[in-house]
């Protein structure tokens, strides 16, 4: 038995209060609710678009397994259109894509190189989904438990040639494309080196982490341009209608580690809850919303090859997912898409037979993990700590829905969702 799963099975409370947890994950609608006979306008007039970051076919049967048991189905699986992407990038030293130019091409149509926010391979801006969602009169919002300026959010709201600019993204965000919905991580790039905000710099769990900002306070310019500026769940959840900015960590909202080496996932405030809220601020608009949502765990803790707390986010995704399903299955003109930008770790999900290889780091095998109500369980094996360029699903409900059956280019989704936001 490798290390790594020994590590596991230290913590076996963990074990039982995710398996506990995912008693909550099903989705309560039923199946003919959730079926393709289920009536939806020719139009969508709301979107909301959720990455799993990292997240691709393996990652989502293990947590079918370990959520919903072997003949169950995560919400995120129920809905009743699905396809396959490619994520290739137009970039000169490889074919395996980032988080940036896979959003990228979401966001623009545009394949692009790695590192690049909504720029062509030449450096130029492109127009984004966010920003003309907005010239169409549509209220817009991002939620993810990475900084709100990361790559896969920042793809859709801003334009710069490189992801690590993450300050001038959140300019752009205040003073350009103006979403109506900021919540997330990422503190530490709204303020100055030296002046930390609601989050200290240099806390205990991460001396790493401290404001770095280059471009002034800009928590005080949202302000200034009418944002409520909110840093905790209570705050959150007290935050009134209208344009609002959440930070809720110096970073993400999470410490990506290997397993016993101070990986924690314990965000301040949930990724479901981020969602309820946001949704309820941008229903508002009576031309519709586009929403994008993001649980950034998943792909963190595989490029950790940590497995326990990839199973954590995917779950929280998972809540997630059925918050957004159930709102759209109470509002039938809502497209709901699932899918992730690309795969990291390549992992496989695997028997427990001691014959079969393992080894130590990249190689190591992670479990055994439960299958849901069954005695059996499972190992995830991975095969390194990078992406890899394997397609991902994409599972769809609602309205053009019909149009992601298939295989096609990641860029493709900007054909879909253009047709709903940009009319």
């Amino acid at each position: 038995m490798s290390t790594r799963t020994t590590r596991w099975l230290a913590a076996p409370l963990l074990a039982g209060a995710l398996a506990a947890a995912g008693m909550t994950l099903v989705n309560p609608l039923s199946a003919a609710d959730a079926g393709p006979a289920a009536k939806h306008p020719a139009r969508a007039r709301n979107v909301i678009f959720i990455n799993g970051d990292g997240m691709a076919a393996a990652q989502r049967e293990a947590a079918r397994l370990y959520y919903a048991g072997l003949d169950g189905q995560l919400t995120m699986d129920k809905l009743p259109v699905s396809g396959q992407l490619t994520t290739s990038p137009h970039d000169p030293r490889t074919a395996i894509t980032d988080s940036a130019a896979a959003a990228t091409a979401w966001a623009t149509g545009e394949k692009t190189y790695n590192g690049a926010i909504s720029v062509d391979v030449d450096g130029n801006p492109l127009p984004t989904l966010g920003v003309q969602a907005k010239a169409a009169g549509k209220a817009t919002g991002l939620v993810t438990t990475a900084q709100v300026t990361d790559a896969s959010p920042a793809a859709f709201f801003a334009n710069t040639a490189n992801r690590s600019a993450q300050d001038e993204i959140a300019r752009q965000y205040i003073e350009v494309s103006k979403p109506d919905v900021i919540l997330g991580g990422g503190e530490d790039w709204w303020l100055p080196a030296g002046s930390p905000g609601a989050y200290p710099d240099k806390p205990a769990e991460d001396p790493a982490e401290a404001s770095k900002g280059t471009k002034g306070d800009l928590i005080a310019a949202a302000k200034r341009r009418g944002y409520q500026y909110v840093s905790t769940a209570g705050e959150l959840a007290a935050a009134r209608k209208g344009k609002v900015l959440g930070l809720f960590g110096n970073e993400e909202l999470f410490q990506q580690r290997p397993e016993g080496e101070g990986d924690v996932y314990n965000p301040p405030v949930s990724l479901a809850t981020m969602t309820t809220k946001a949704l309820g601020t941008l229903e508002r608009d009576r031309d519709g919303f586009f929403l994008l949502v993001e649980e950034e765990g998943v792909d963190e803790f595989a490029h950790e090859n940590n497995g326990t707390r990839m199973l954590q986010a995917l779950g929280e995704l998972e809540k997630a997912v059925a918050v957004a399903r159930a709102y759209a299955a109470a509002h039938p003109d809502t497209l709901v898409v699932v899918t992730g930008d690309h795969e990291c770790g390549g992992l496989t999900v695997e028997d427990t037979a001691t014959t079969d290889e393992s080894g130590d780091g990249i190689s190591a095998e992670d479990g055994p993990f439960p299958v849901k109500n069954s005695s059996l369980t499972f190992k995830l094996d991975w095969t390194t700590s990078g992406h890899t360029g394997v397609d991902v699903p994409v599972t769809a409900y609602g309205p053009l829905a019909d149009r992601f059956t298939g295989k096609h280019p990641n860029s493709y989704v900007h054909d879909v969702l253009a047709a709903a936001l940009t009319r």
